[in-house]
């Protein structure tokens, strides 16, 4: 099957990338969220990620009118019913997740994917809240979308060869590298990516350094872009501390114990880039 037009739940960081993304490529899509004011500030961001691009002569300006051109809002899914491909993009909390993924599943008709974005969460797990486990997929996108190469296609216990092939076909007309991968907690690069995260703020926990001397460390020294702690702040810490819980408890070892200073940074709502406060300072 061949994906023409995509709905997506989420207009934050994760889903306003992916509609971005799916638009260019030519598909239509439809960009849901719980409030207008969610929905603003995604397509806000997708405007001043292409507004970008023109500035730098990367995309014509009849090539960014036409994508936004291409993206409808809506409060509701109802909007998006005869979509060919449904992603999740909302939060890391399962119960938010189940509720959309329910609601999809009623709504689409049967020939639809169900996909979920979901970072850390089980594939198959999530495959149980609709009717249709053969046809769900994770099409887990690195943030920020739009700059990101890879894309993670996540095999559910259930998930079939043909759906398989379809989200490798959309990630790919979308211009991303997918690889395959099964349902395992983090998938492969969260897997390797977040104990790394951990073990820099456990570094800058026992004053081992401080976050820039961190960052600059394993940007020269292993020539990373940018350094894990903030690294931690564009993901959020909220959603790096969720992620590392996920490790923590579906593989039961005490390597991948959250660090006691992330816990505390996010009890404060020290969250990183988005409150303007994580392991950095940032201006309003």
């Amino acid at each position: 099957m061949k994906v023409e037009k995509v709905l997506v739940a989420g207009a934050g960081q994760m889903g306003a990338g992916i509609a971005q993304v799916a638009a260019q490529a030519g598909m239509q899509v439809v960009l849901t969220d719980v409030a207008e004011e969610f929905i603003a500030r995604g397509i806000a961001a997708i405007e001043k990620n292409l507004g970008r691009q023109v500035e730098k002569g990367k995309l014509e300006a009849a090539a960014r009118d036409q994508a936004l051109a291409g993206i409808a809002t809506s409060l509701t899914l109802e909007a998006g019913r005869d979509a060919d491909l449904f992603i999740e993009a909302a939060p890391e909390v399962l119960d938010i997740k189940q509720g959309l993924l329910a609601a999809a599943d009623a709504l689409l008709r049967a020939e639809a994917i169900i996909a979920t974005n979901t970072s850390s969460l089980s594939v198959t797990k999530l495959a149980t809240f609709t009717k249709r486990p053969d046809r769900f997929v994770g099409i887990h996108f690195f943030n920020p979308a739009p700059a990101m190469a890879l894309v993670e296609v996540v095999r559910g216990l259930e998930t079939s060869d043909e759906t398989v092939a379809t989200a490798r076909a959309f990630a790919e007309a979308v211009g991303k590298t997918p690889i395959t991968v099964a349902d395992s907690p983090g998938f492969v690069a969260n897997r390797i990516l977040f104990p790394m995260i951990n073990e820099a703020v456990f570094a800058l926990y026992e004053g081992v350094a401080s976050a820039a001397e961190i960052d600059a460390g394993m940007k020269l020294g292993a020539n990373h872009p940018m350094g894990p702690l903030a690294l931690a702040d564009l993901v959020g810490l909220d959603t790096t501390l969720a992620i590392i819980e996920t490790l923590y408890r579906d593989l039961g070892d005490p390597k991948y114990r959250p660090c006691p200073l992330l816990r505390r940074y996010v009890a404060a709502g020290r969250l990183g880039r988005k409150t303007g406060s994580g392991f950095y300072e940032y201006g309003s």
